[in-house]
């Protein structure tokens, strides 16, 4: 609502009957001019309270009508309601600077208090701790039943009229003064005052990417969020501005026009702007004097137009407004002072002049809030229903008794000083740590921090290690060339997470051979949400998931199953070097579904270690085998690649994640009534449920297989609908599964002590088991026998034998290394324990039984010192580990918590298709539209290959590629001065250009994608890149903009194809495009150019020095560069033919020399080093015309 007090007194004219009720004289029992007629069914308390008579409301479904109204302190003008946006509360405050607020629906009296003397309350706004209330020249915060949390005064000159809540600490106040206040609502102070012109801001409105403010002068000005700089101006109204509200891309604004000397006129034209292109579009006409607007998106962007008389309507914002859509609040002839619109869009409130609250809905069962919180009442007095209490009874506390204090008798604790004595809490020992660590300059120590303990804060009770599973707060630190550390006994060194130390070279000289010395490739755990690498690791190993994904391509921009395809072929090609899954982890954080789940981690997250990483890699475990499933289930053909409808897979709608996983459960649903329902449906995974506790808290022995099976056939009792009671009713719900799967996947859910103290329990009572066992008959040894098992990026040992187990080997083993299930018809799903070398018997298999065998286990390791972390048992079927069997299978609970197991059928590998055909074809090739909407063929960079020119093994491509930077690179300065990096900045691709290196045509580029990005860019890196803001927007760049996917999958055919990439500084590329390609197909100029042990030289100083060309002189250009990369093969090329090995060596030793005469810097004028100009030279003639 706009207060016009202190403008043209012309005003007055339009707004009389507003100004006949702010006299401040009027009374407040009954007002004279009050309408009889007002107070038909009302009835009036003896203080004055109106209260509604109860009588049914009839409502029809989507259409506003009046649900409830009451009248507040009579007379006294409404000045503002208010929807609270935590509760069910609706808020109203008055002229005289007093607040109510009503209860739900029905509108019952919740809280009323004074907020202050004499000024009006002109805003309300509700926090989830309390209500700020706005006047002239103050701002109160007070709970939502009157206790002041803090009140802030303003300048005595100031007058507030709108505020807006920017975050949950940030409040902006405007009004009709020059300046704008933001207030930090922690402190309660000022911390900034934005300048704004006169007559100020009375109306404050906020988008998604915008903030807006209504002048009193008829304008709406467009500013940034967080600097308050003005970006655009409309002048809507020529007199003042009414109100206006924001939506998606529209701004709609009512308001009054001058008339002359008639004064101003309410506008019955509706002014709407398209925020998209920042400016006016075709006014809307409506039938009501429009002085409140307000958008009510449900199924449609609806205005609700209010004028001061009472009149509503209701219409589109892009339409033409209907007379039929105009309704009316009766408010007895009084002016219409406020109004509001509920969250939940389901209801609307009037506040007016005669201090009537009127209560709209288009339900008669409305609820102001989506998810409202329950609401706090005041408790009834219990001073006349105390409970009785028994003097018999031994246990009795005695303070429950009220007795009086007299300050004569002292009390029992009141000790006298001669007793009590101050023991001053010693302060903790210093951390061994910091001492083993400590380097002393003279009389000062330091020491890095190994941050075991919260800064400026030491605990009571210090602990040398926290048992709480899964509540670390430790950052992680390397334990390369550190000792044994006694505190770290538990955790055995193979097993703790190595975090990379990163040098000035990032991860090129890091030695990851150190720690895989085999030939399974590695993940990369640096990047954001790397703790999937385990479980990506475990698809990796499930040849019928593996083979399925290399498989699948369909066009989705990101595809989960396309990614891991990608990335798992990334691994085929590999020979024990790292990859990484940063093109898999990309597309997985797109994912809603993933985000809903809590799957997408920050970056404090993961630094801080308070994640729980058990609970979290079950999470996703169940999202990746459903997304698979989902993906991979659709029909490929009709959106499948140019030419790749006859997919082996894509060809049919079933899953093979779903032969692969899935079990068909039939879900009973049993009410005490009688009425028994049955559901059908797929599970992909399982759920451990423990047996409860008995009574006296003892953990009883049970088999592994029998608690799979209750979990599995799972019977419980819980609340569900039942159709028949038509009411929620106790039933017991019992599952049962039809069939059994290929592969058998258990989430653990070990999340809390109870559940690790029954894992314990049960590791104890089979240890004992088997001890005895081993008392009563020792086994004899057995023969060496070749272990399968590995764990992801452990050491390599030559033996790769393992001998018989001892009785120590048994210790913390409970789940068996076999399972036999089968399904009978007399007693269903049968599990029991079986031993791995037997097989099973001709009558049993014709039972259905069948053989599981354990194949992967995941526990999460708990480790004090790095938060902990993921590890992966894997059976890989080959001898590469010194590795027994069972530490596999072994838990020790104090580190070492299950969190996944996958039991597979024996030779279930047999029943699918383990061939891989490569679905990338030479289509992707082609030439593809450009995602830019501005770009257009005569801006195009390039030729497309024709099909007489696809390339062939051996082929030349000259490839660049330019980068930008998506999260800066972090680091700190050590104690001694030098510069330690504790993570890289991230880079993404933002442009990548390949030319043809043969031909008639050699030197055309026929790739030159721009890659549109979703996240955010922090810097282009112009200067080096020559990528520009704007570029990678799809709206406005007029470059070919495409998707990373369809530019990947064009490299990934060449490198399938077998050409021959030139470039400069390919390993870098290569490595953010998040490619592998194999050494012989790379000629890198930066390696051929090089002499060991000296500097890389810069392809600027070497087109300089070998071509007489002068490039990237201000900014990099892809093109160029992988010509003149190019154009340094051939030259390569010559000399090696011309004088053989001892030519390129002088040439070496002649190219460094004068480096360091230069400093490695190409001089500004012509020194004539090298031979002829590239003005003179005829270089790839053809490109000229391009």
């Amino acid at each position: 609502m706009m207060n016009f007090e202190g403008l043209d007194p012309g005003m007055g004219d339009f707004s009389s009957a507003l100004h006949g009720t702010l006299e401040p004289g009027l009374e407040a029992p009954l007002d004279p001019r009050l309408d009889p007629a007002l107070l038909q069914g009302v009835e009036l308390d003896p203080d004055g309270l109106a209260v509604p008579v109860t009588e049914s409301v009839h409502l029809m479904e989507g259409m506003f009508s009046e649900l409830h109204n009451v009248l507040t302190e009579v007379g006294i003008p409404v000045t503002t309601v208010h929807f609270d946006l935590q509760e069910e509360l609706l808020w109203m405050g008055n002229h005289r600077g007093h607040t109510s607020s009503f209860f739900g629906s029905t509108m019952g009296r919740y809280s009323s208090f004074q907020v202050h003397a004499t000024d009006d309350i002109r805003n309300i706004q509700s926090l989830e701790t309390g209500v700020l209330f706005l006047s002239k020249s103050n701002l109160k915060c007070l709970t939502r039943g009157g206790l002041i949390m803090f009140d802030y005064p303003m300048e005595e000159a100031a007058d507030m009229h709108s505020l807006l809540l920017m975050d949950n600490n940030t409040l902006l106040m405007g009004g009709l003064q020059n300046y704008v206040c933001e207030v930090d609502l922690n402190t309660v102070q000022e911390t900034q005052r934005f300048t704004v012109e006169v007559p100020g801001v009375a109306i404050m409105r906020q988008s998604n990417r915008s903030f807006f403010c209504g002048h009193t002068s008829g304008k709406v000005t467009l500013r940034d969020l967080r600097t308050f700089k003005l970006e655009q101006e409309f002048d809507a109204f020529s007199g003042s501005l009414s109100d206006f509200d924001v939506h998606g891309n529209l701004l709609v604004a009512c308001g009054f026009s001058s008339r002359g000397l008639n004064g101003l006129a309410c506008d019955r034209f509706l002014m709407v702007y398209d925020l998209r292109m920042m400016r006016a579009v075709t006014p809307l006409q409506v039938h009501v004097d429009p002085y409140f607007l307000r958008f009510i998106p449900t199924y449609t962007s609806r205005l609700a137009i209010i004028s001061q008389t009472g009149q509503c309507q209701f219409c589109e914002p892009t339409g033409l407004a209907n007379l039929a859509d105009v309704f009316h609040v009766n408010t007895v002839g009084h002016l219409l002072m406020s109004f509001d619109v509920s969250s939940s869009k389901q209801a609307l409130a009037f506040g007016d002049s005669g201090s009537g609250v009127h209560l709209w809905s288009d339900a008669p069962e409305v609820t102001f809030n989506s998810y409202s919180r329950d609401t706090d009442f005041a408790l009834p007095c219990l001073v006349d229903s105390l409970p009785h209490l028994d003097w018999n009874q031994d246990l009795l506390p005695l303070s429950l008794i009220p007795m009086p204090l007299t300050s004569t008798e002292p009390l029992l604790s009141d000790w006298p000083t001669a007793l009590a004595t101050p023991s001053p809490r010693r302060a903790p020992a210093v951390d061994p740590e910091i001492l083993r660590t400590m380097k002393t300059v003279g009389f000062i120590g330091y020491a890095p921090n190994p941050r075991t303990r919260l800064r400026n804060q030491v605990p009571y009770k210090t602990k040398e290690i926290e048992l709480a599973y899964d509540s670390y707060s430790q950052v992680p630190e390397s334990p390369i060339g550190r000792d044994e550390q006694p505190h770290l006994h538990m955790v055995p060194k193979k097993y703790r997470k190595v975090t990379i130390k990163y040098s000035k070279l990032g991860l090129e000289d890091f030695d990851f051979k150190h720690y895989n010395k085999t030939l399974f490739a590695g993940l990369e755990p640096h990047i954001p949400n790397a703790y999937c690498n385990c479980m990506i690791q475990v698809l990796y190993f499930l040849e019928p998931v593996r083979c399925l994904v290399q498989n699948h391509l369909c066009q989705k921009e990101f595809c989960l199953a396309c990614e891991l395809g990608f990335l798992f072929h990334m691994l085929d090609l590999s020979r024990g070097d790292p990859c990484q899954a940063s093109n898999f982890l990309r597309a997985f954080r797109t994912i809603p579904e993933a985000s809903a789940l809590g799957l997408i981690l920050s970056d404090s997250d993961e630094q801080t270690g308070k994640v729980r990483l058990g609970r979290l890699i079950q999470s996703w475990n169940r999202f990746i085998l459903t997304q698979l499933h989902q993906e991979t289930q659709e029909q490929e053909a009709p959106q499948a690649y140019r030419g790749l409808s006859g997919s082996a897979f894509g060809s049919s709608g079933e899953s093979v994640i779903g032969r692969l996983f899935g079990c068909e459960v039939e879900n009973s649903s049993l009410c005490r009534c009688g009425k028994e329902t049955v559901r059908t449906s797929l599970t992909l995974l399982f759920t451990m449920h423990y047996p409860e506790q008995t009574l006296d808290k003892t953990i009883k022995e049970c088999e592994f297989a029998d608690v799979l099976k209750k979990s599995i056939c799972l019977e419980q009792n819980t609340q569900a609908w039942c159709e028949n009671c038509e009411k929620y009713q106790p039933t017991v719900q019992t599952r049962n599964i039809r069939c059994l799967p290929d592969v058998l996947v258990i989430n653990c859910e070990v999340n809390g002590i109870k559940e690790a103290e029954f894992w314990r329990a049960q590791a104890e009572y089979a240890f004992s088991k088997a001890a005895k066992k081993e008392e009563v008959g020792p086994t004899t040894p057995k023969e060496p026998t070749p272990s399968e098992w590995c764990v992801e990026d452990e050491m390599y040992c030559p033996e790769g034998l393992t001998f018989g187990n001892s009785i120590e080997d048994m210790r913390h083993v409970w789940i068996p290394q076999s399972l036999k299930m089968c399904i009978s018809k007399s007693q269903g799903l049968e599990i029991s324990s079986w031993s791995e070398t037997e097989e099973l018997s001709p009558s049993e298999e014709a039972e259905g039984a069948v053989i599981y065998d354990l194949v992967v286990t995941v526990p999460h390791l708990l480790d004090a010192r790095t938060g902990g972390n993921l590890v992966a048992h894997i059976k890989v079927g080959e001898t590469y580990h010194q590795r027994k069997e069972v530490e596999a299978t072994q838990f020790d609970i104090i580190w070492k918590v299950p969190a996944i197991l996958y039991y597979a059928k024996r030779n279930y590998h047999t029943k699918y298709d383990l061939r891989i055909k490569n679905p990338i074809e030479a289509s992707v090739l082609l030439a593809e539209a450009s995602l830019a909407r501005k770009q257009r063929k005569s801006h195009a960079t390039f030729i497309p290959l024709m099909v007489s020119e696809m390339p062939q093994a051996g082929d030349l491509v000259g490839l660049d590629a330019e980068f930008v930077t998506l999260n800066q690179e972090e680091a700190e300065l050590r104690s001694d001065g030098t510069k330690s990096t504790i993570k890289p900045s991230q880079m993404s691709v933002a442009r990548i250009t390949c030319v043809r290196g043969q031909g008639p045509n050699e030197g055309v580029p026929f790739i030159d994608d721009y890659i549109s990005t979703q996240e955010q860019v922090v810097d282009y890196l112009t200067q080096y890149s020559g990528i520009k803001p704007g570029d990678l927007d799809a709206k406005i760049s007029s470059k070919h903009l495409t998707t990373l996917k369809s530019t990947y999958l064009k490299l990934r055919f060449l490198i399938d194809t077998g050409v021959r990439f030139v470039g400069h500084g390919l390993q870098k590329d290569f490595r953010v495009i998040n490619l592998l390609v194999l050494k012989d197909q790379v000629i890198d100029t930066v390696h051929l150019f090089h002499m060991p042990r000296k500097r890389m030289i810069s392809l600027r100083f070497l087109a300089w020095y070998f071509l007489d060309l002068k490039i990237q002189s201000e900014t990099h250009d892809s093109i160029e560069d992988a010509r003149t990369a190019l154009q340094l093969y051939r030259k390569y090329l010559d000399l090696s033919r011309g004088g053989g090995t001892d030519e390129v060596r002088n040439m070496l030793k002649g190219l460094y020399e004068k480096g360091r005469q230069l400093d490695w810097k190409v001089p500004d004028d012509d020194s004539g080093e090298a031979q002829g100009s590239p003005k003179n030279n005829d270089v790839f003639p053809s490109v000229m015309g391009l």
